[in-house]
């Protein structure tokens, strides 16, 4: 076998870690079923990675938490001793993940204790990722990669010539999942990192930032939202605000970046009132029109007679440079703005990247699903569950299921 794709359990983004160590400690029995899922047909069909993945998967099941690696983790404040001595003992379970192939398609599913297999999702994105785009001309991606990139830092170059906002333009790397490999993002990274660090600001990518001395960037995915609709312990309709409270008491303070669209933005907005308001430090775009989103979260920390300069609103949905910087420009003089880019800044190759997910399907046999405020990324398995969600939140669900 050649080099593995992953070689340390670091290589995943931040906001793993921190929803693992919030489930540890809350819902540590919870049972979860993820399901891998390639929403366009790739020019390549995936089921002939299948002898491969599934080599890099015993390969990730036989890795574990180095002691440099959990002193680096132990080191950030928001990270509290006993789930470090967690990760010191932990190792992925073979048995909880299967790889298999129907026809020209690749299933990949991990099903078990939440805790054991939450993990799986960036790792199978990154493998699945790096073993397909090995099958094209390597000279000529990197190539072209490499022009790029370049082309990128000059448009960021050009905030240097222009009249100053008054919040500044902050760009962070949000790559792991969708990387044409670990190699390239290391390089995409480090010279973002040396050629713009006074608007690079850091990587979902929690090795990197260990290895380059740069700050990892991450808080909360949907999954953590999803899996509070199957838990039993509120009714449906306060899921978000349990989920939001849990993270409170959880962080105390840090991580203070909400994400909004588990089942829309305007759904949100009803459940983050005042208190919320107040005790987080501002929210996470990753659906819909971000002007738009942008807009009303301005309109609703102006109802609540907040001082938006204090907020941060964070762009993470398929932006690249250009349209970062338009955000930016809309909104840097009224409210601070930080921008994640992940496929446009590490698989920007010339090639069509994959579209992939590996989402939470169920928790406790009870189906979960994720609305969004784009009908492209609705993910839920069972239409009676998400018809009865929608009737909860007043979502109007052919508006979502429209192509």
């Amino acid at each position: 076998m050649a080099q593995p794709i992953i070689t340390s359990l670091l290589d995943t983004d931040l906001y793993k870690f921190t929803m693992w160590q919030a489930m540890l400690h809350r819902h540590p029995q919870v049972q979860a079923e993820y399901r891998f899922v390639c929403r366009r047909p790739p020019a390549i069909p995936l089921a002939s990675l299948i002898d491969q993945v599934n080599r890099e998967l015993d390969h990730l099941c036989a890795l574990r938490f180095s002691e440099d690696e959990l002193r680096y983790l132990g080191a950030l404040r928001f990270i509290k001793s006993d789930f470090v001595d967690f990760l010191r003992i932990f190792q992925f379970q073979r048995p909880f993940i299967r790889a298999y192939t129907e026809g020209d398609d690749l299933h990949i599913e991990a099903i078990g204790p939440q805790v054991h297999v939450m993990g799986f999702e960036i790792f199978v994105l990154a493998i699945v990722n790096e073993l397909y785009f090995r099958q094209f001309d390597a000279e000529a991606a990197l190539a072209e990669g490499q022009r790029r990139l370049e082309v990128k830092v000059e448009e960021l170059k050009t905030l240097g010539r222009e009249a100053a906002l008054r919040h500044p333009f902050e760009l962070f790397d949000f790559g792991v999942r969708r990387r044409y490999s670990a190699a390239w993002q290391h390089h995409v990274v480090k010279t973002f990192v040396q050629e713009t660090p006074q608007w690079f600001k850091g990587t979902s990518n929690v090795k990197l930032a260990k290895d380059l001395g740069i700050v990892p960037i991450g808080t909360m995915a949907h999954e953590y939202f999803q899996t509070y609709q199957a838990l039993g312990v509120v009714q449906l309709r306060k899921f978000q605000k349990a989920a939001l409270e849990s993270w409170v008491q959880e962080y105390r303070g840090d991580l203070g970046i909400a994400l909004t669209d588990t089942v829309g933005m305007d759904a949100f907005l009803r459940d983050f009132d005042l208190y919320f308001a107040k005790l987080f430090d501002g929210l996470r775009h990753d659906s819909g029109d971000p002007i738009v989103w942008g807009e009303k979260a301005l309109a609703h920390y102006a109802k609540l007679r907040i001082d938006t300069h204090t907020k941060r609103l964070v762009f993470s949905d398929g932006l690249n440079v250009p349209q970062a910087l338009r955000i930016y420009h809309h909104f840097a003089d009224r409210v601070q703005c930080g921008f994640g880019i992940g496929t446009q800044l590490t698989n920007d190759m010339g090639l069509e990247p994959l579209s992939i997910v590996m989402k939470l399907t169920s928790a406790n046999g009870q189906p979960v699903a994720k609305i969004s405020d784009s009908p492209g990324k609705l993910l839920c398995d069972d239409e009676t569950f998400l018809r009865y969600l929608t009737q909860v939140f007043d979502v109007q669900l052919p508006q979502l299921l429209q192509d």
